[in-house]
């Protein structure tokens, strides 16, 4: 089955991340995932939050938004959505499942992901964009000797899954995303751990073997994903995580 751009059903869209995108982010990226572009950059603070004061543990949080132009016709700039909260809390949990927050010491990382055009996917494209701005950030703070070693544990990547017209399909843009029948958006680490499964029947329910066939797509994409990010930070990260 074709799909109106052209692509087979398991088929990614094309995908590019440009690190180093921003001069003064401790860490930056542009990802586009088909015409879906998100700004993704990392700043470092001092101080954590109430809760792990005195602990020597750090934090890190993120932040979402999307430009008013950033889809067809403009949208006010936002707030606080429910939306958008929901989207910073999956992107703030995601990361945080692959590092290990004691080697950061007292200090917060901000992960802001700005959508500049959206097409489809910008949670996941934040979650990949994050994540790369991330490790930026943390080699930056090890070459400085801020830090002693770069605590991230595993890859990290997201993608969506769903149903489409009947037939399952991988990373789905915004016109088969507004027709799907159940849409699902897919976080996993490089192990095969998932940190996040979000499926919604949008007009209809799906069954277990239907949930079991997406899983089984969205980990194909995911893995094409994640070797991405294996030769963009290949050097970078620690070797104990390429597998």
């Amino acid at each position: 089955m074709k799909r109106h751009d052209g692509r087979d059903f398991n088929e990614l869209r094309k995908i590019n991340i440009t690190k180093d995108y921003l001069k003064y982010a401790d860490g930056s990226c542009l990802v586009e995932l088909g015409n879906t572009k998100v700004i993704c950059t990392a700043t470092v603070d001092k101080g954590v939050p109430l809760f792990l004061r005195n602990s020597g543990t750090g934090w890190v949080t993120s932040e979402y938004g999307m430009l008013p132009r950033s889809t067809q016709t403009r949208i006010p700039r936002e707030k606080h959505s429910g939306r958008t909260a929901e989207i910073q809390r999956l992107i703030g949990r995601s990361l945080r499942s692959i590092v290990d927050l004691r080697y950061l010491g007292e200090r917060t990382i901000y992960i802001d992901c700005d959508v500049i055009q959206a097409d489809g996917g910008t949670r996941v494209s934040s979650i990949i964009g994050g994540f790369c701005a991330l490790s930026d950030c943390l080699h930056g703070l090890l070459k400085k000797g801020t830090i002693s070693q770069i605590c991230i544990t595993d890859f990290l990547a997201a993608i969506s899954v769903g149903i489409w017209k009947g037939k399952y399909i991988l990373d789905l843009d915004y016109s088969e995303d507004s027709e799907a029948e159940v849409d699902m958006n897919i976080v996993m680490k490089a192990s095969g751990e998932f940190i996040e499964l979000q499926g919604t029947g949008e007009r209809g329910s799906f069954s277990k073997d239907d949930l079991n066939s997406m899983l089984d797509l969205a980990k194909a994409g995911l893995e094409k994903i994640l070797d991405i990010e294996r030769k963009l930070f290949k050097g970078v990260l620690p070797a104990g995580i390429f597998k």
